[in-house]
């Protein structure tokens, strides 16, 4: 079991601008590598909170890689597995974009309970060291996290994250939306680079995977 949080953050490591909202600052370089980490992933983890601030999840659009996972047998696009406290999650809209989104919508819940409208599967959240393995009791080895900041961070202190993908973008933003939230201390682990690369747009791709 693989879990990597793919994130595009701010030279001063900014998630969004002061006022918040969706962030919306990568550029061409940033999507493509973001399709990429999906098109490998066999599902992508998201925070309720990160679903009420941007109203959708990320797609797949390049022919390319919907076809490999085709002809690899896989689904054009990997579900979206929600993590909520509640069950159902409070304050999702009916109209929001997420729920026409063309990919399976799985929620995990320490309230699990089933049937739940709009999702195609309910799991119980376990406690984080027992999330891998659970989930790949599910036939997922691969999840991209694509956050928000407090999913994140609490998965970062549990050491359950396993690999770092950040599209550093060349702005400075300022304000208090920190890829991390800031009372996080003394996290477990060091990083060891896995690539590096260019872009474009001024954009540097930094890819670590958890020593140890």
């Amino acid at each position: 079991m693989t879990i990597r949080l793919v994130l595009a953050v701010s030279l001063d490591g900014r998630l969004a601008p002061p006022q918040g909202g969706p962030a919306r600052f990568g550029g061409a370089g940033d999507r493509r590598a973001l399709e990429e980490a999906l098109a490998w992933a066999d599902g992508c983890l998201m925070g309720a909170g990160s679903l009420r601030a941007h109203h959708s999840s990320c797609l797949i659009h390049g022919a390319d890689l919907l076809a490999q996972r085709v002809a690899a047998g896989r689904c054009p696009q990997p579900p979206v597995l929600l993590l909520s406290r509640q069950c159902p999650p409070p304050d999702l809209e009916p109209h929001w974009p997420f729920w026409r989104q063309p990919f399976a919508r799985w929620l995990l819940t320490p309230a699990a309970r089933a049937p739940t409208p709009g999702f195609d599967r309910v799991l119980p959240l376990p406690p984080w060291p027992q999330l891998a393995p659970g989930l790949a009791a599910q036939g997922l080895e691969r999840l991209v996290l694509l956050g928000g900041a407090d999913l994140a961070g609490a998965m970062l202190a549990a050491a359950v994250v396993d690999e770092l993908q950040l599209t550093v973008c060349p702005l400075l933003l300022g304000g208090r939306h920190t890829w991390l939230p800031p009372q996080l201390t003394d996290l477990p682990g060091r990083w060891e680079p896995v690539d590096q690369r260019s872009l474009g747009g001024g954009e540097l791709l930094l890819h670590y995977r958890r020593s140890g």
